[in-house]
C-alpha cells in the first residue's frame, strides 16, 4: 500500500447540542455520545457502513469521571467506550479507548490515531465525547431520579496522563481549580503589557466580545446573546466575579448538554468505504507537549514555553505558516488561554480571521474535557466550504499545562504523515529552568501575581504568588480581611511590597 493510502484523513464530524427542558425526556452522556456519533457517520455519506467498520474507538473522559465537583448521582457509566460501541453496532472494534482528562485530549487522540493509521495498525477510528451537566443539574433541582447506571463489563485502554494538575503546596493554600489559576495568569499578562486594572478589564471585554459575536450566529452555541465588551467586563448582579479579574461571562459555562464526535480512516479505507473525496480532511500538521507541571514551577505566568514549540513543530510538519492559516480556533477557556495563545503565535487579538469557529468555551458551551471535538468538527465544515484553505486547532489542558495542535485542510499532504517524536520536544521542554520555590516562606516579599475568588456573596479568599529577595519563589494566601481583598481588585497589587509568614503549612502574606 502506498503512503498515500495510508494518509489518516478526517471523513465524517457531527455535533449535538441538546436544549430539553424536562429531564425525563433529555438524552444521557452515553446517549448523546452515540447521537453525535452517528451524526458523523451520516455526514461521511456511509452510514452506519463507517460504524460497522471501526475498529477503534476513543471516548473523551467525562467530567463526572475527572471533579468530584461534576460526579453524577444518577449512576456510574463503568466502561464509556464499550456502552458507546454497544449503542452504535460496532462489533468490530478491537480498542476501547477511555482518556485521561485534559482539553487538549481530542486533539492530542487525533494525533495518535493519525499515526497509529499510517502504521498500519488502525483503519477506521472515532473520538467521541459529550456532557449532559446541564440535565444533571436540572434533575437534581427538581428533585427528578435519573438513572444513568451502566456496566457491561469489559476492559479499556486509557491514553494521556493520570497526573492531577496541581501540587499538595497549591492545594493547601486553595490554589487547585482553573478558575483559581487561569485569573493569576491574567493579572501577570497585565502586568507585562503595563495596563492599569481597570483598562486591562476593558481590554478582557473586547477580546471576548468578539468571540460572543461568533457565538450568537452559532446554532449550537448556549449562550447565545452577543454579549458586548462592557457587559463581559462590567461586574452586576447577573455577572458576578468569579474570581478576581473575571467575572461570570468571562469563564467557560460546563453545565451545558453538548456531543461531538469526528471520524477518522486511511485514504484506502474511506475510498473503499465509497466516502466522496469532497468529505476528506486531512491533519496536515500537528504536534504534543507540556510545560512544568506545576504553576508554581513555571519560569514566569504570562507565557507558554511549550505552546510556542508545540506550535511551531506543528507549523514545521505541515510546511507552511501562520500566515498560510485561512481559519482558527484558539482554545479559549478563559482570556489569558488566548492571549497566550496569540503571543506564543505571534497573532493579534483582532486579526481579521477571527480567533474562534464555534464562539469559545465562555459562549459556545464549555462541555468538560471535549470541547476540542466540537472545534474540530467545526473545523472541519470550514475548511471543506473553502476547499485548499488552511485551518488551525489549538488545545489546552490543565492550566496552561498540556497542548495539542492539529493543523486541517482538504488539500492531499505532499508527504507522509509523520509527526516528530513527541518525546524528544519534551525533553528540551523539561530542560527549561524552573525557579527555585519554598515551600514555607518568610520574610520580605513581592507580589508576582494574585487573584482574589468569590462566592456568591463576594470574596473569600485571596491567592498570591510571589518573590522573595533572593529571586525565590512561593504561594501565600492573605489574612482573612475585605477591606485589603477589596483593595486588590481595585489598586495594582503587582509589584506590592510586604511581608511572608508562614504557620508550619500555610503562607500568609501581608502587604505593606
Amino acid at each position: 500500500m502506498s503512503w498515500q493510502d495510508r494518509l489518516p484523513v478526517l471523513v465524517g464530524v457531527g455535533q449535538i447540542t441538546q436544549r430539553e427542558p424536562d429531564p425525563r425526556a433529555a438524552m444521557g452522556p452515553l446517549d448523546l455520545m452515540a447521537a453525535a456519533a452517528k451524526a458523523a457517520a451520516e455526514d461521511s455519506g456511509a452510514g452506519p457502513a463507517l460504524l460497522a467498520a471501526l475498529d477503534q474507538l476513543t471516548v473523551i473522559r467525562l467530567f463526572a469521571d475527572t471533579s468530584p465537583r461534576f460526579v453524577s448521582p444518577f449512576g456510574k457509566q463503568t466502561n464509556p467506550p464499550v456502552s458507546v460501541a454497544r449503542r452504535l453496532g460496532a462489533d468490530h472494534v478491537r480498542q476501547h479507548v477511555y482518556t485521561w482528562p485534559g482539553g487538549n485530549m481530542p486533539q492530542y487522540c487525533l494525533n495518535r490515531l493519525g499515526e497509529a493509521i499510517t502504521r498500519g495498525e488502525v483503519e477506521a477510528a472515532m473520538v467521541v465525547g459529550a456532557e449532559a451537566l446541564s440535565t444533571q443539574k436540572a434533575a437534581q433541582r427538581q428533585g427528578v431520579a435519573l438513572d444513568w447506571a451502566e456496566d457491561l463489563g469489559g476492559t479499556h485502554h486509557t491514553w494521556g496522563v493520570s497526573r492531577r494538575g496541581w501540587s499538595d503546596l497549591e492545594d493547601r493554600h486553595g490554589a487547585r481549580a482553573a478558575i483559581t489559576m487561569y485569573p493569576m495568569f491574567e493579572h501577570a499578562i497585565r502586568g507585562r503589557l503595563g495596563r492599569s486594572v481597570a483598562d486591562h478589564q476593558a481590554a478582557i471585554g473586547t477580546l471576548l466580545a468578539r468571540f460572543a459575536a461568533v457565538a450568537a450566529a452559532n446554532p449550537l452555541a448556549d449562550r447565545r446573546a452577543g454579549y458586548g465588551a462592557a457587559q463581559i467586563s462590567t461586574p452586576a448582579a447577573d455577572n458576578k466575579f468569579i474570581a478576581h479579574p473575571y467575572t461570570r461571562l468571562m469563564s467557560a459555562n460546563a453545565f451545558i448538554d453538548q456531543g461531538a464526535a469526528v471520524a477518522m480512516t486511511s485514504v484506502a479505507k474511506a475510498r473503499s468505504l465509497g466516502i466522496p473525496p469532497d468529505k476528506w480532511v486531512y491533519l496536515h500538521g500537528c504536534a504534543d507537549g507540556h510545560d512544568h507541571w506545576h504553576v508554581t514551577e513555571r519560569r514566569d505566568l504570562h507565557s507558554s514555553p511549550a505552546m510556542q514549540q508545540v506550535f511551531a513543530q506543528a507549523f514545521d510538519m505541515a510546511g507552511c505558516t501562520l500566515a498560510d492559516i485561512g481559519v482558527l480556533d484558539i482554545y479559549s477557556c478563559f482570556a489569558s488561554a488566548v492571549e497566550v495563545a496569540c503571543d506564543a503565535l505571534g497573532l493579534a487579538q483582532d486579526d481579521p480571521r477571527g480567533l474562534t469557529v464555534t464562539g469559545g468555551l465562555p459562549y459556545f458551551g464549555g462541555p468538560g474535557n471535549n470541547y476540542v471535538t466540537h472545534s474540530i468538527a467545526e473545523m472541519v465544515q470550514r475548511v471543506r466550504a473553502r476547499p485548499g484553505v488552511k485551518g488551525l486547532v489549538t488545545a489546552n489542558g490543565n492550566y496552561l499545562t498540556k497542548h495539542s495542535a492539529g493543523i486541517y485542510s482538504t488539500e492531499p499532504p505532499a508527504r507522509p504523515f509523520a509527526p516528530a517524536d513527541p518525546a524528544l520536544l519534551q525533553a528540551r521542554l523539561d530542560a527549561i529552568p524552573r525557579p527555585p520555590l519554598v515551600e514555607l516562606a518568610d520574610g520580605a516579599a513581592t507580589v508576582e501575581s494574585y487573584t482574589v475568588s468569590h462566592d456568591g456573596q463576594g470574596p473569600v479568599n485571596a491567592v498570591v504568588i510571589g518573590r522573595l529577595g533572593d529571586g525565590s519563589r512561593f504561594i501565600a494566601n492573605t489574612p482573612a480581611d475585605a477591606a485589603l481583598w477589596q483593595a486588590m481588585q481595585t489598586e495594582d497589587f503587582l509589584g506590592r511590597r510586604g511581608q511572608v509568614a508562614n504557620d508550619g503549612r500555610i503562607n500568609r502574606f501581608t502587604p505593606a
